[in-house]
């Protein structure tokens, strides 16, 4: 044959019509291979933070989230284990992953604190949360969670953003992008970090990932000014601003137009709209000088150790009764995260977030907004039943334990005076009716009246969702 009749060229353009290039998509759609056909956007992609109807019959309107970042220690605080008094200081009768083999035991640490029945529900919590005791009624206490990733960050990624990698969103963007909020003059989604210092990995806590940047949180500071660069210089106040604002609008959506798509761009110009409309709202909802005495008593405000906590706590009650979707709480650092002198540093803490936890509940309760606000409490891990750092009883810690914790959740549809699931004899691995981070968010998802499957973003071509073809279901027994 001729070698000007055999060209790469020649032989697709001979080939493209033939019998088999009309066979093989036929074989393919019958074997349900061929992709669906991509279908071009006939308008362009807009987001805002427009309060929108969820597809399913909701619970929740809000959440609260009081994450204690570093690994509350569930054997001491939640999950009474007699097997750890019985064998304490003897040698632990199985395996344990330790995070720091450096500092390990394998010495068993019993309990210092003791449990007692609360509420009508019997529920057995410490002496060290005795505020918590007086609303075990109203709280669904999780003792089989899991997320198997032994370290703060990746375990922090798995509860907040699905996956133990960085650069997602967060449960709080993801609630916002589905649900936008019912204020148009505070942000949607809020994040209140410590005076002594921000949380452990900062902004990443209420990052919007890849989603549009208009859900992401914004970050209030503990003291004045709590949001920066809210507040006009003087010579601008009233009118001037007014003015400029009107004008800088103007340029904006000539630019806009423009340049439609852009979804940072969007964000951005929201963002500046939601701004100038702060500037009264915000100040307003984050002044707790007006609320009653006896409000301020009921969260600790009047007492040093309490105060500041109370008063996050409270400012919590404030934006989510004036329409915000996600508020967080953080504390410093990753203080819960005890490695050593757990016997002095544990229950400080608790003193500090004892009364405004509950005080939180109780306040949201007597305002009907309970039923409608979801109330979390929890961190990132729980401890090991073995001893750290064995120097003597002052110096004892735990190490980290992903694999068996326990968090509290009321509010929302979650069921009150309940306890799910169980850790095995020593609190080291959740055993029955275990709750992954996925199960976690499809639950919190399902009370907002939204499906962790069918809430999607398509990045790079594909749907991705908090749950991301992970396996997840909706615990149904949490719920009320």
């Amino acid at each position: 044959m001729n070698h000007r009749f055999c060209s790469r060229r020649h032989f697709l353009r001979a080939g493209a019509f033939n019998l088999g290039a009309v066979a093989l998509p036929w074989l393919l759609q019958r074997d349900g291979l061929l992709a669906a056909p991509v279908r071009p956007e006939l308008q362009p992609t807009t987001f805002d933070l427009a309060a929108r109807r969820p597809p399913r019959p909701a619970r929740a309107k809000a959440m609260i989230s009081l994450f204690m970042i570093g690994g509350p220690s569930q054997m001491d605080l939640f999950d009474p284990k007699p097997m750890l008094t019985k064998y304490h200081l003897q040698k632990f009768p199985g395996e344990v992953k330790y995070d720091n083999a450096a500092e390990a035991s394998n010495k068993v640490f019993g309990s210092p604190w003791k449990f007692s029945p609360q509420g009508q529900c019997g529920m057995e919590l410490s002496e060290l949360l005795p505020h918590l005791g007086s609303i075990a009624d109203d709280i669904c206490l999780v003792r089989s969670m899991h997320t198997g990733v032994n370290n703060h960050g990746q375990s922090m990624y798995a509860l907040q953003t699905g996956r133990s990698i960085p650069g997602r969103p967060t449960l709080g963007s993801w609630l916002t992008y589905g649900l936008g909020a019912e204020t148009e003059e505070l942000p949607a989604y809020v994040a209140l970090s410590h005076p002594a210092g921000m949380p452990l990995m900062h902004g990443e806590n209420w990052t919007s990932g890849w989603l549009p940047s208009l859900f992401q949180g914004t970050h209030i500071r503990p003291t004045e000014p709590r949001i920066l660069n809210l507040d006009p210089p003087e010579h601008l106040a009233g009118a001037p601003q007014a003015r400029q604002l009107a004008y800088l609008r103007r340029l904006n959506e000539v630019h806009a137009e423009a340049n439609p798509g852009h979804l940072d761009l969007q964000a951005r110009l929201a963002s500046y709209e939601r701004a100038a409309r702060m500037q009264t709202a915000a100040r307003e909802a984050l002044d707790i000088s007006g609320e009653p005495e006896h409000i301020k008593k009921l969260y600790g405000i009047d007492q040093e150790v309490t105060r500041d906590y109370g008063t996050r706590c409270l400012i919590a009650r404030r934006l989510v009764e004036r329409g915000v979707r996600f508020v967080q709480v953080f504390n410093q650092g990753q203080s819960w995260d005890q490695h050593g002198a757990l016997v002095s540093a544990l229950p400080a803490l608790c003193a500090a977030t004892d009364q405004p936890s509950a005080a939180l509940v109780k306040d949201l309760k007597q305002r009907g907004l309970l039923d409608s606000t979801v109330v979390h409490w929890g961190g990132e891990m729980g401890r090991l039943p073995v001893l750290q750092n064995d120097g003597g009883p002052e110096k004892w810690g735990r190490d980290h334990n992903t694999y068996g914790f326990s968090t509290w959740l009321a509010g929302g549809g979650f069921r009150g005076g309940h306890v799910h699931g169980e850790t095995d004899e020593f609190g080291h691995h959740a055993v029955v009716d275990r709750v992954g981070h996925s199960d976690y968010h499809a639950t919190l998802l399902s009370l907002f009246g939204l499906d962790h499957e069918a809430l999607t973003y398509k990045r790079n071509g594909l749907a991705a969702s908090l749950t991301d073809g992970q396996a997840a279901r909706v615990v149904r027994e949490l719920l009320a």
